[in-house]
């Protein structure tokens, strides 16, 4: 996902800039309101943010000029809704580049939007949906960060065939060789990502529980017969 310094067109890479920016500027209110109405949750808004920069961090090689990997997106996405992840993703992507040479500055814009923005609402859509219909809450965890993670790469997909379509059968030639690449290793990362975010999502349910349930991940305990017959 993360396509690499100079690979796209000037153009390409100041358009995908310039869709981002609102988004990670709306990012930074939500999280700046987040973080001042409720101080307490800093430490589980760094942990989402450490998880998302260690598994992108795992860089598998994919495409020329592009590379596979999970993202680690969905976790604060379910947690604090996609707008947080929009900043903790970029800046996991700023420092990435930076620092490890995954991706690139001219390319940030169009790796945000795939990993940090397309994702976590992807992500974050197929949660609650899978909520609505009443699925056990661990399944909708799983679905959620399968599909912000699989997603993100049918977003990279088009981002590389908008780039450089096919000669013979333009962008929807280039849309399925990327993706048709991208499949062969994303799908089983994107399941390995899941289980790990539904064993994380454990973890975090036995040792931040009153956490998780302010932000509506976990429902309020119920009180068992005893205690309502004394009520």
């Amino acid at each position: 996902m993360h396509i690499a310094e100079g690979y796209l067109p000037p153009l390409h890479a100041a358009a995908w800039g310039a869709a981002s920016a609102p988004f990670v500027i709306h990012g930074a209110r939500a999280l700046s309101r987040e973080v001042k109405s409720h101080p307490e949750s800093t430490l589980l808004l760094g942990a989402s943010g450490a998880f998302t920069f260690v598994l992108s961090a795992l860089k598998i090689p994919s495409v020329t000029g592009s590379c596979s990997h999970p993202t680690g997106t969905g976790l604060g996405a379910i947690l604090f809704r996609p707008p947080a992840m929009a900043v903790l993703g970029t800046i996991t992507l700023l420092f990435q580049a930076l620092l490890l040479a995954h991706g690139g500055l001219t390319t940030l814009g169009a790796n945000a939007f795939s990993m940090a923005i397309a994702g976590p609402w992807a992500g974050y859509a197929v949660y609650r949906l899978l909520r609505r219909l009443a699925l056990p809450p661990m399944v909708c965890v799983f679905f959620g960060a399968f599909a912000a993670d699989l997603s993100t790469y049918c977003v990279t997909s088009v981002q590389l065939a908008l780039a450089f379509p096919d000669p013979s059968s333009g962008f929807a030639g280039a849309l399925a060789k990327f993706g048709g690449i991208f499949a062969v290793t994303q799908i089983p990362l994107a399941v390995s990502e899941g289980l790990l975010t539904v064993l994380v999502m454990r973890l975090l349910s036995q040792s931040s529980t009153g956490e998780l349930v302010r932000l509506g991940v976990l429902a309020p305990a119920r009180p068992d017969s005893t205690e309502a017959v004394a009520r």
